[in-house]
């Protein structure tokens, strides 16, 4: 569905300074995935976006989109694709029905057709009842709900989300993912979206892309990602006269990395938790260090980035790190 090869974009600030927004994308993604590009603000997730919908071409590099190259047939790829943009889509003066017929007019569906699609789109969003309001009289959760309704109206097989559901509370958040899901079950769509919510990769994704300084550093599911670049950490309490003798044990276990002791902590990052801590425990115990208390803490996606960058993706989502 999506095929891209060194795709680049440089943007001329002026004439001594160039931004690499994008240094050389190379991605494929396959029919029916759902496919989350995680990465800090300015990593290059949008502008990859921007030139995979054609909204702006590349610098170097190829692109195909639904079987379609992006620069010599950008026609043909939009027939094919949904985009739903980080910024409201519709018009607030507008009611929010005719704003979808309005759509759907433009992707070359007679009134009578696209008027039936803008029906059913409501219905399955949960729309029907503010089919006649004005997009301004609409709430955040429901703006977004129409943004995808406007994405989908032509049908299409590719639907692209950036960050679709940011600024939205976290019940209308539910709200919307269970729409877009239930939307690609019924149209068998293929999804590529970008989030800060590390959540949703994480629950709804089957692979996790990466992306830093405008390159992919990491491609995966995200199982496979926990389990390779982040691990288990164990947690474990003692006395701190023996935390230093306890560190010398973890750092004995199969693959263990990080190990650091602080006061009466000591923590160790380890391939598989629940088989290490007890190794570790009975380790403890042959050589007369007595465990307080010992935790396992399963890796998030935020440890995954972490590790690959040294910073945390929360907080460049809370602008601390853009």
């Amino acid at each position: 569905m999506i095929s891209t090869r060194a795709l680049t974009r440089d943007f001329v600030v002026s004439r001594t300074e160039t931004v690499h927004a994008v240094r050389g994308i190379t991605l494929d993604v396959e029919p029916g995935e759902l496919v989350a590009v995680l990465g800090p603000n300015g990593a290059g997730k949008t502008t990859t976006l921007r030139m995979l919908t054609t909204l702006i071409a590349s610098t170097s590099g190829t692109a195909t989109v639904a079987g379609y190259d992006v620069t010599t047939h950008p026609s043909q790829v939009r027939r094919r694709i949904g985009y739903v943009g980080q910024g409201n889509g519709a018009g607030h003066a507008q009611r929010a029905a005719d704003e979808l017929s309005g759509q759907g007019v433009i992707y070359g569906l007679d009134r009578r057709t696209a008027k039936q699609r803008a029906g059913e789109l409501l219905d399955a969003l949960e729309l029907t009842d503010l089919a006649q309001r004005k997009v301004s009289e609409l709430s955040g959760g429901q703006r977004r709900r129409l943004d995808v309704a406007m994405g989908l109206m032509h049908a299409p097989p590719l639907l692209f989300l950036d960050e679709p559901s940011t600024g939205l509370d976290p019940q209308n958040r539910a709200n919307l993912w269970d729409h877009i899901l239930r939307m690609r079950e019924q149209y068998a769509m293929t999804i590529v979206l970008t989030t800060h919510y590390l959540d949703e990769a994480d629950s709804m994704a089957e692979r996790v892309v990466v992306v830093d300084h405008g390159e992919v550093i990491a491609d995966d599911t995200a199982d496979g990602l926990k389990a390779e670049l982040a691990g288990d950490r164990l947690a474990l309490t003692v006395a701190s006269s023996n935390a230093a003798e306890l560190a010398r044990l973890a750092e004995k276990l199969p693959g263990a990395r990080d190990v650091v002791a602080a006061g009466d902590e000591v923590g160790v990052r380890v391939a598989n938790g629940p088989t290490a801590l007890p190794e570790l425990i009975a380790a403890a115990q042959q050589h007369g260090v007595p465990i307080a208390s010992a935790q396992v803490h399963r890796p998030t996606l935020d440890d995954v980035f972490l590790n690959l960058t040294g910073r945390s993706l929360r907080e460049d989502s809370n602008g601390k790190a853009a």
